[in-house]
């Protein structure tokens, strides 16, 4: 990890907008441990991941046997009294389906805890780097109203001097109140980025004055081809094709119910009058004349296939968004190249030419102005495009289940 300095001398300019022995620094790692721990979405995950044990236990569970009791005759002398146990036979394997089933659906509660993790990983990374980018923007924001102010002095003090114009110096003060203007919005930007990010973490306000800067370029990520065949252990095509196998176990279970449950009846019969006790055994058999389960089967089936088509659109879709994220991340890292190597050092050498050269009186404090506004608009496009970057590589993370 590398602290993200400007190239080439560039690192004068001071990028926190307080000096860090003040400061509570928060580092990524720090933020993802404690928005893991007190995500809300993540603790739902994990009940849904409870309850399906809990379905699956029900699952497995036997249906219980009814215990019938008859009194026929009120008087004592000629009551006949008949007990008898129902007991429910469940035939056609439809314990085993629903069994079956349950599991299913506990696999893809696991799968969506997974891909919430995921998920919420990648919402923390991006909102640590939003506010990474803003507090460098803030910064800048704050040197860019420095030399401003800086520069409207002079033309003043040369103005009432005769030595510039009075145009000259309203230019400067106009520069220096658009500066401030867009100092104020930088502020706002970053502290908008560190509730947001705050809020992730699961306080109301920030805790920390400021995020780590230690943080190297977004790292190249591997080719498409490689991410594709990633994408076959990513969480959220995992869940889809569990959702998949659950929707065939569901119409299963709806299959197995066309089979009537058998209701077997054992039990005694006991006659005061004749004094004697006789057997009871019994067989109860619905009769599937009407009602075979064929709708509920049907219904079973359909959703077993729609949840195989919402499969395949979900891997077409992840495999564009792969295919974008990855397009952007090769941009971004190409342009900070550029910037690295050409832009920066020459809008670097430009602003140092420009000051020695008003020093040698052969420009204007707002020739300085304008190639110090350069620079910075130089390094603003440089933390647009490290945001890009990161954006992008965060993207790939989120779909790949990094």
């Amino acid at each position: 990890m590398r602290k993200l300095l400007w190239p080439l001398g560039l690192a004068a300019f001071a990028l926190s907008p307080v000096p860090l022995a003040a400061q509570t620094t928060l580092t990524l790692e720090r933020a993802l441990e404690q928005a893991l721990r007190h995500s809300a979405a993540i603790t739902a995950a994990a009940r849904e991941v409870e309850a399906a044990d809990g379905a699956l236990e029900q699952a497995g569970a036997r249906r219980n046997p009814v215990l019938n009791l008859t009194l026929e005759d009120t008087r004592s002398q000629s009551r006949t009294t008949t007990a008898t146990v129902d007991v429910p036979l469940e035939l056609g394997g439809q314990r085993g389906a629903r069994v079956a089933a349950a599991a299913r659906a506990r696999d893809v509660a696991a799968a969506e805890l997974a891909r919430t993790r995921a998920e919420f990983r990648s919402r923390v990374t991006e909102a640590y780097f939003a506010v990474v980018v803003a507090q460098e923007r803030h910064a800048l924001a704050a040197k860019a109203v420095d030399l401003a102010t800086r520069g409207a002095d002079v033309v003043a003090r040369r103005a009432a001097a005769g030595k510039a114009s009075p145009v000259e110096a309203t230019r400067a003060q106009v520069e220096q109140a658009q500066v401030q203007l867009s100092a104020a919005e930088a502020n706002a930007a970053w502290q908008r980025t560190r509730f947001a990010l705050a809020s992730l973490m699961g306080d109301g306000e920030p805790q920390f004055d400021q995020v780590s800067a230690d943080v190297p370029n977004a790292l190249p990520r591997p080719p498409l081809a490689e991410l594709a065949a990633q994408l076959e252990h990513a969480p959220m095509l995992a869940a889809a094709r569990l959702e998949v196998g659950r929707r065939r176990a569901l119409a299963e279970v709806e299959r197995t119910k066309a089979m009537p449950d058998v209701t077997l009846s054992l039990g005694s019969r006991r006659d005061n009058e004749l004094g004697r006790s006789q057997a009871v055994i019994g067989l109860s058999i619905p009769l599937p004349l009407f009602d075979r389960n064929q709708g509920a089967i049907r219904e079973a089936n359909q959703r077993a296939d729609r949840a195989a088509d919402d499969e395949l659109d979900l891997r077409r879709r992840l495999l564009v968004e792969l295919q974008d994220a990855s397009s952007r991340l090769a941009v971004a890292n190409a342009t900070l190249q550029t910037l690295q190597s050409v832009v920066l050092p020459a809008a670097q050498q430009a602003q140092e030419a420009a000051s020695r050269g008003f020093e040698a009186g052969k420009f204007g404090v707002l020739d300085v102005l304008d190639a110090q506004r350069t620079l910075l608009q130089a390094r603003s496009h440089y933390l647009d495009t490290l945001a890009a970057a990161h954006r992008a590589a965060t993207d790939i993370d989120r779909v790949v289940g990094r």
